[in-house]
């Protein structure tokens, strides 16, 4: 079951995602029909500007990219929206397993204990001022001390205990983010991690189920989310991404950074060939006029430049698993999305730094969604809009049965997680 928000979700047949990005910003705009089906209707994206390292650093500057990409959206779908499920990008998000105990008293385990137990308000002691819970996950039970309970329903106990993987980020980054979607006279109808969002978006359901890694290779930070059993189990960041690789482009070449970017596009690889030292580049020095004479370079320098930056990325990725016990445990299954996932190289380099099976991870295909915004970069994106699909149909359905969990689910998480932590 994908895990919402607290926050009610609206009955519209409107959904509208916000992906505030480093370097892109971008706005969907889909609507669902009777039969369950769901058509991107509008599609608004350009540079960003005011962000850095996911986090907001110039609030005028966002909310005129914020008006500028809505409104584009909404020409194209010839609608107006008033709510967006936003991506968090920033913030230093983070994942952490509570415990929590319910006073049960005693008598028999039922639904309405289930729901004390499950409903999150109790994480109002565990949370932080400086931390904003984003997603509470439960991965397991435990009925006055015995762990793995599957489901505690019908059982007699004393105290309910549970397991929940709770995602947060910083309570200022929220704030930041809050703000700036209000200013732009828009309520905010989630926030969704945006690791777990491209998750959600490109991997499919048996990597889900067997254990894997999504790696999102962003402009300004490089996110990951680990998947086992169908949910979402552990996330972090990386402050470093594709952004880095072009200041260092620009300092290593004394090059302007637009060109720099655009020589990263063209040449750039992270995989070294043998032709390299024959392909040569021609590079304008920084403040020469344009009619100025250009410095011509081989490739091989290109390429030198650029992978010590990915490797170091990598290493940090692996340190991050290693660090949580996640870097064996779940499976050897890597896959790469975001706009730095493009970089000619990326691929093969990552299987080798990480020692995994990789593979590159486009967004699952939706009905109006154009070729240009269905590549790495827009995985976030349609994963917003995927949350927020489920999760209305959920909010329809629901019911007092709806709180079961599948006998051979949360158990099976909060098993392996205590095994292999």
């Amino acid at each position: 079951m994908l895990q919402r928000n607290n926050k009610s979700p609206t009955r519209s047949r409107l959904i509208a995602a916000l992906d505030l990005g480093t370097t892109k910003v971008c706005c969907f705009i889909a609507r669902r029909a009777d039969n369950g089906d769901v058509e991107i209707i509008g599609i608004g994206h350009q540079v960003s500007q005011g962000m850095r390292g996911g986090n907001i650093v110039d609030m005028d500057r966002v909310e005129a990219t914020i008006r500028s990409v809505v409104g584009a959206a909404e020409q194209m779908a010839e609608e107006n929206i008033h709510q967006v499920i936003v991506s968090q990008n920033g913030g230093q998000p983070q994942s952490e397993l509570l415990s929590f105990d319910v006073a049960i008293g005693g008598h028999e385990i039922g639904d309405a204990d289930m729901r004390r137990a499950l409903d999150p308000a109790w994480l109002g002691a565990k949370q932080s001022e400086d931390r904003n819970i984003v997603h509470t996950i439960p991965v397991g039970y435990a009925v006055d001390g015995s762990r793995g309970v599957r489901d505690p329903r019908g059982m007699f106990g004393e105290a309910l205990g549970v397991n929940m993987h709770v995602m947060t980020v910083g309570a200022s980054a929220a704030r930041n983010l809050t703000a700036c979607v209000h200013r732009c006279n828009l309520e905010i109808e989630d926030q969704v991690l945006a690791p777990y969002a491209s998750g959600i978006a490109c991997l499919v359901e048996d990597e889900m189920d067997l254990g894997v890694t999504c790696i999102d290779m962003g402009g300004g930070t490089t996110t990951l989310s680990v998947f086992f059993d169908g949910e979402a189990i552990h996330t972090d960041h990386i402050p470093v991404g594709g952004d880095h690789v072009t200041n260092d482009i620009a300092r290593g070449l004394s090059a302007p950074r637009s060109y720099a970017e655009r020589v990263k596009t063209l040449y750039g690889s992270a995989m070294p060939s043998p032709s390299d030292d024959q392909e040569v580049i021609k590079i304008p020095l920084v403040g020469e006029d344009e009619d100025g004479a250009d410095r011509q370079i081989p490739r091989s320098m290109l390429v030198g430049i650029i992978r010590p930056r990915l490797e170091e990325t990598f290493e940090m990725v692996r340190a991050q698993l290693e660090a949580v016990g996640f870097d064996k445990a779940v499976g050897r299954r890597v896959v790469l999305t975001g706009g730095a996932s493009h970089l000619t190289g990326v691929r093969e380099l990552a299987t080798e730094m990480l020692d995994k099976q990789v593979r590159i991870g486009r967004p699952h295909m939706m009905k109006g969604v154009a070729e240009a915004t269905h590549g790495p970069a827009f995985t976030t994106c349609t994963g917003l809009i995927k949350f927020g699909v489920r999760a209305r149909a959920e909010a329809s359905t629901m019911s007092i049965s709806s709180l079961e969990p599948p006998s051979n689910r949360f158990g099976r998480i909060g098993a392996w997680i205590r095994e292999n932590i």
